[in-house]
This record gives structure tokens, C-alpha cells and sequence, in this order.
């Protein structure tokens, strides 16, 4: 759900009633992960996607069917052999959804009177300000009950960064407090995934399975060197979802109309622009210097550091000098083993651009675990879990 955040807070805002359907659980082969979503206003009007769109049409109803009756739903959608072209994961995958009312305007079904109606007037309250935090940026989580007892579905509690929490999924107040641990604990790796409360924890008479979505802001690329290069990978990685800084020495090429995509452009040798940032595990470093006096500094630092990724352009020969230099500078291999040198794919890529998509290309199969060859011919799954490679600090997905 977060991952449209700003169009439904602009809905919010509007006092436009929507309904939401979240990915709570995906199995196989799944176009997308827990917590992609797609939202139906009273209008009709649809945004975001749980299927790419295999399943689209099936979950719009669904969505438009919560906003009459004002009730949450939970629907499976799987590949079933003997009828393929149903409505069905045709890509072998199995989803759950979870689809929840969102009143923002006039009073609608589900609220009036009674329990229920207040339970799911808290629930609207906490979700749109889950919504709200994500469209300003700030780090925030919501969980959202997707199994529990009759009548708890979809119920949900925000935790911010500083640790303060708001909404209630009902019951005692152990679940909640149990819920808000598990949350902060998601929210600090800046993971979404679903977490089981047991029945003792939840205390409410059988086990909660909670959806845990995180709102984090976008993760940091550092490009080091003013080229053209750095501006085709600059618009890449914003495309990615990136937040670019590029960082040259010198004025005369660090300047914003040669970086228009660049969020910010720093002036400053590059290892002491380095030493003054606080990077996570999250942050990629692309250096594309290439000249030793920047360079070698810069990777003596960064090969240091817990982050993502750490890659730096030249040929073979300047890698191979390169690391001759890095050692004599006192790194070991262990620290060596995590330099991406020469940087990017083998895609035979000769201009900017094509060295950008290179570039991002291996940023992305070193973040989602993939081997960069060809799906074609291939066995492999073309989903991968993230995973730490011997040696090197993967990223958060």
C-alpha cells in the first residue's frame, strides 16, 4: 500500500472514500511481493497493480465490492492447471490479498454505530496517516492484521521512527504490544514482510499473522566524478528510485546544468566528502573518477564501509593498478573481494547510457540476488530472495 502512498494521500486529502488491495503473501512465481497494492476510488478510478496484470480485473471488483458493503475482504489467486486462462496467476504464482474500505468523506457502511463501525473508523484514521507519513518521506511502518480472529481482519497500528505508535488492532493490550515490537524491529532493517504472533503473544485466542509494510527514505547513490557518464547514471538510478548525489573537486564540471537529475551536487575531494557522510546498508557508491589521485582514497574509505555496493570504472589494466595501490594503502583481500572493478555488466556497452544501464543492471542483480545472464534457455527462478554473498554486505530489499 505504501508503495502508492502520495496518490492516495492525495485521495485522502480530498475526502475521496477508496478501497485498498495489498499483496499480504506471494508464493512461486508471483509478479509482485508483499505489499504492492492496487486502490479503487468511488469513481472507479484505479491506481497501482498487485499482478501486472494478471489479476487486475478480479481485485478491481473486489475493491469496488469492499467500498459497498464497507467490510474488508481476504481473496487467494493461483494458477490452476485444469482452467489456465481463468482468472488465475497464469506465471505459476499464488497471492493473497488483502482488501480493505478506506472512508475519507460522508459516512458510508461500515461506519455509524457499534464496535465494528469504530474498529473500522480507527482503522481508516491509522491508515491514511500511515499514508500521509509515506508521501512526506518520513520513516514509518504499518501493520495490518491479514489472519486472526473473526472481525479483526485488516485492523491496523502505525509505528513512527521515534518510536511513538497510534491505532489499535483490538484485543488485549498484549497484542499490540507484541505488534509494535515486531513492527520496530522490521521497521529498523527497513524490510515489508509478514510476521506470525502466536497465541500466547497475541493472546487473543489463536495466532495473528500480521502484514508489516515500511516507509524508508529512498536509498542513496554517491557518483564520484563530474563525466557524462555520471549524468546517464544519474538519470538511471532516479529512475530506480535513488536518491543521486554526485561529488566532484571540481567546480567547473560539478554544476547542475550538466547533473539536471541529480538530487544534490557536491564540490569536494571525494574521500573527505565521503568521511562526512553517515551511509547504511542501503547506500551505493559508484566511482567513476578514474584517476588514482581521487580514487584511490575514496575506495580505501569506502571498501571500509557497511554499504550496498561498491563499484569503480576503468579498464582491466587500471583495475589491476588499482588494486596493486589498494593494498599498498593496507586493504586485504577480504575488502578487495567487495570492489566492483571494471563496473557494470558485460552488455557490450559503449556510450553513457549504455554503461549507465550497465552499471545499474549489476546494482540490481547484486541487490535482488540475481546472476546477470540471460532467462532465456535459463532454470533458474527469475525471482530471487536477497542474499549475502561470502565476503560481501548485501542491501536490504
Amino acid at each position: 500500500m505504501l508503495d502508492i502512498a502520495e496518490e492516495l494521500h492525495r485521495w485522502a486529502r480530498q475526502g475521496r472514500d477508496f478501497a485498498v488491495a495489498t499483496v499480504v503473501a506471494a508464493d512461486g512465481s508471483a509478479p509482485r511481493q508483499p505489499g504492492a497494492a492496487l486502490a479503487v476510488d468511488t469513481d472507479g478510478t484505479a491506481v497501482g497493480s498487485v499482478s501486472g496484470g494478471c489479476v487486475e480485473g478480479a481485485v478491481y471488483e473486489l475493491c469496488q465490492e469492499a467500498l459497498r458493503t464497507g467490510e474488508p475482504a481476504l481473496e487467494r489467486f493461483g494458477y490452476r492447471d485444469e482452467d489456465a486462462f481463468a482468472v488465475g496467476l497464469t506465471c505459476g504464482g499464488t497471492i493473497d490479498v488483502l482488501v480493505t474500505p478506506v472512508r475519507c468523506g460522508a459516512p458510508g457502511p461500515a461506519t455509524g454505530t457499534g464496535g465494528a463501525a469504530a474498529a473500522a473508523d480507527r482503522t481508516a484514521e491509522t491508515l491514511t496517516a500511515a499514508l500521509a507519513a509515506a508521501a512526506r518521506g518520513e520513516t514509518a511502518a504499518v501493520a495490518r492484521i491479514v489472519r486472526g480472529p473473526a472481525g479483526f481482519l485488516g485492523r491496523a497500528l502505525l509505528v513512527r521512527a521515534d518510536g511513538g505508535h497510534s491505532g489499535t488492532l483490538g484485543g488485549p493490550p498484549a497484542l499490540d504490544a507484541t505488534a509494535v515490537a515486531e513492527t520496530r524491529a522490521l521497521l529498523d532493517a527497513g524490510r515489508t514482510a509478514t510476521v506470525e504472533i502466536g497465541a500466547d503473544g497475541a493472546q487473543c485466542g489463536e495466532p495473528v499473522a500480521l502484514l508489516v509494510e515500511t516507509s524508508v527514505p529512498a536509498p542513496r547513490m554517491i557518483v564520484f566524478g563530474a563525466i557524462d557518464f555520471a549524468a546517464a547514471l544519474a538519470k538511471v538510478a532516479k529512475f530506480l528510485g535513488y536518491h543521486v548525489t554526485v561529488c566532484d573537486a571540481r567546480p567547473v564540471f560539478a554544476t547542475r546544468s550538466r547533473f539536471p537529475d541529480a538530487d544534490e551536487i557536491v564540490v569536494d575531494w571525494p574521500h573527505r566528502y565521503l568521511d562526512s557522510q553517515e551511509l547504511d546498508a542501503r547506500t551505493v557508491l559508484c566511482v567513476l573518477t578514474h584517476d588514482a589521485k581521487f580514487d584511490v582514497p575514496l575506495l580505501v574509505r569506502a571498501l571500509r564501509l557497511p554499504v550496498a555496493y561498491v563499484g569503480a570504472m576503468g579498464s582491466r589494466r587500471t583495475h589491476l593498478d588499482r588494486l596493486d595501490r589498494l593494498r599498498e594503502a593496507g586493504l586485504g583481500e577480504r575488502e578487495l573481494h567487495r570492489l566492483r572493478s571494471p563496473i557494470g555488466l558485460d552488455l557490450g556497452a559503449r556510450t553513457p547510457e549504455e554503461t549507465a544501464l550497465s552499471i545499474a543492471a549489476e546494482i540490481v542483480a547484486d541487490r535482488r540476488g540475481g546472476a546477470g545472464s540471460p532467462l532465456t534457455g535459463a532454470h533458474t527462478p527469475i525471482h530471487h530472495d536477497p542474499a549475502r554473498r561470502a565476503g560481501r554486505i548485501g542491501s536490504v530489499a
